[in-house]
């Protein structure tokens, strides 16, 4: 018979190759990891992985394996929180847009833990597109996004407003409006594919996107700001991502004329996720500390 605790150093192990990295993760030592999956490799009577200096590489035997067992792992993972559906106690997995993780959640986050010293919180970043991907693979609890998921599999809740903004070093550039036509041959640094920040901006631009003049894309807001120094680049930002900029002068918002970028902000989660007291009083508590904006 597998234990839980074999699966899930096999579900960990199968995604994260580095088995002193699991064994830090699950507070255990490595032997103790390394013994569950040559017992659970014991029990199938197959090796799961391959190994390759220190690292489990799993293998063809392993994928099939973790495609059967790994949605039975999530319900009785689920079995479990229904009966302590009535409890303040466990581990919640969120994962949430770079502007949003770095920008808004901190705070609530960090005011929630105070309040439930009992509760464990695990936050990962992450773009739009990988996000709505792990809530599909149920490998997360509750997303964080800026744009509305079309998505009959999940519920979307607007929690908050935000503005993106073209920002410069270029002060003379943002002493004037401008029409957006007239700065799409400027040099746009831009966050990469599958960002929710780009998606929203080209799509506000319509058809002008495809004469935009992508120079360079990064994933991370500081690679962005560190490039904005030179004079002849351009990026849309969030307000909140450029706000210690903007103050000190370092950095300049480009007014633009007849057009502004204001979005939602949303918590998303998988229509069938089993709503624990956790779940329902963390939402509850997100949406009151962020400021939840009625229709």
């Amino acid at each position: 018979m597998f234990t839980l605790k074999e699966l899930d150093f096999f579900i960990y192990l199968s995604e994260n190759t580095n088995v002193s990295k699991a064994a830090k993760d699950f507070k255990v030592t490595q032997s103790a990891i390394s013994l569950a999956i040559k017992s659970l490799e014991e029990k199938i009577g197959e090796q799961l992985f391959d190994r390759v200096g220190k690292k489990l590489i799993l293998n063809e035997r392993g994928r099939y394996f973790k495609k059967i067992v790994e949605p039975h792992l999530i319900a009785l993972k689920d079995a479990q929180n229904i009966f302590t559906k009535n409890k303040m106690g466990g581990e919640l997995k969120i994962i949430a847009s770079k502007t949003i993780s770095g920008y808004i959640l901190a705070d609530p986050i960090y005011q929630f833990l105070v309040e439930y010293p009992q509760i464990k919180i695990e936050k990962k970043t992450a773009n739009s597109e990988q996000i709505i991907k792990e809530l599909h693979d149920a490998k997360t609890d509750i997303g964080f996004i800026e744009n509305e998921v079309q998505d009959i599999e999940l519920n979307c809740i607007k929690i908050a407003k935000d503005e993106l903004i073209i920002v410069t070093s270029d002060e003379e550039l943002a002493k004037k409006e401008h029409f957006i036509d007239t700065l799409l041959n400027k040099r746009w640094i831009m966050r990469e594919k599958g960002s929710g920040t780009r998606d929203f901006f080209l799509t506000k631009l319509g058809k002008l996107s495809s004469k935009l003049n992508i120079f360079l894309e990064f994933s991370e807001f500081e690679e962005i700001k560190s490039v904005l120094y030179h004079k002849e680049n351009l990026t849309c930002i969030s307000r909140h991502a450029v706000k210690k900029e903007l103050e000190e002068g370092k950095l300049f918002e480009v007014k633009l004329k007849n057009l502004s970028f204001e979005r939602n902000l949303y918590m998303v989660y998988h229509k069938n996720k089993t709503k624990t007291k956790l779940f329902e009083e963390f939402m509850e508590f997100i949406k009151k500390s962020v400021g939840n904006q009625k229709e």
